[in-house]
């Protein structure tokens, strides 16, 4: 089991980060990258219920260990070969859906397993090229062919800002984007998912809808 260090329990930083939430539109997730199912348990019972994963395997490791009513956010890089694996769950939301082709697949096994599967279409705000995401140009393009497919709800929209610089211009520009979506496509994109512990105060002054928070809970590894 790893171990973290914090200055608070997890339960009191639940508590801190709801009160800096009340008010606003945004929904807590707890990222639970690498953190052993004691901490997620002891987030559990201090009332959280939203819970997101980086990476496929280990949130299929998790999720049989876990309570059923957790609600699970796949919100890392997810690979084609490893929807059908995923959609075998029942996946509250997937953050990072950032091209066509991944669309499409999530589409035909949500079909072939008879649900409509939650996602939100992850833009590279930043333009960089160590991130994953849809260009702006690529997003613009896929967005008629993406809202056709019937088996997934495209709920809106996700980033990551850029590390070292202010994020507020990044949230500002992702609400912007999905904002101009709604209007030239006749849509209603809804969610936004952005901000993690070092920017999620300025995302939610910004309209984010999801917060993905994971060392202002888990702590720093130590």
């Amino acid at each position: 089991m790893e171990v973290y260090e914090t200055s608070l329990t997890i339960k009191d930083s639940i508590a801190n980060i709801n009160n800096e939430i009340k008010g606003s539109c945004a929904k807590l997730i707890g990222v639970t990258k690498t953190k052993p199912v004691e901490m997620i348990m002891e987030a559990y019972s201090a009332g959280l219920r939203d819970f997101g994963e980086n990476h496929t395997n280990e949130l299929l490791a998790k999720i049989d260990e876990l309570p059923k009513d957790i609600r699970w956010h796949m919100i890392g890089h997810l690979q084609t070969n490893k929807v059908k694996a995923l959609l075998k769950k029942d996946i509250f939301l997937i953050h990072s859906v950032d091209s066509l082709k991944l669309a499409e697949t999530i589409n035909k096994f949500a079909g072939a397993y008879n649900k409509k599967q939650n996602v939100l279409l992850e833009v590279n705000i930043t333009g960089e090229s160590s991130k994953t995401g849809y260009s702006l140009s690529e997003l613009y393009a896929d967005i008629p062919n993406l809202i056709k497919l019937q088996n997934i709800n495209i709920l809106g929209l996700m980033c990551v800002a850029k590390k070292g610089e202010s994020s507020v211009k990044y949230f500002e520009k992702l609400k912007q984007i999905m904002t101009d979506i709604n209007n030239k496509f006749n849509i209603n994109l809804k969610e936004l998912s952005m901000g993690m512990t070092n920017d999620y105060v300025d995302a939610i002054k910004c309209g984010a809808t999801y917060i993905r928070v994971g060392r202002a809970i888990f702590g720093e590894r130590i």
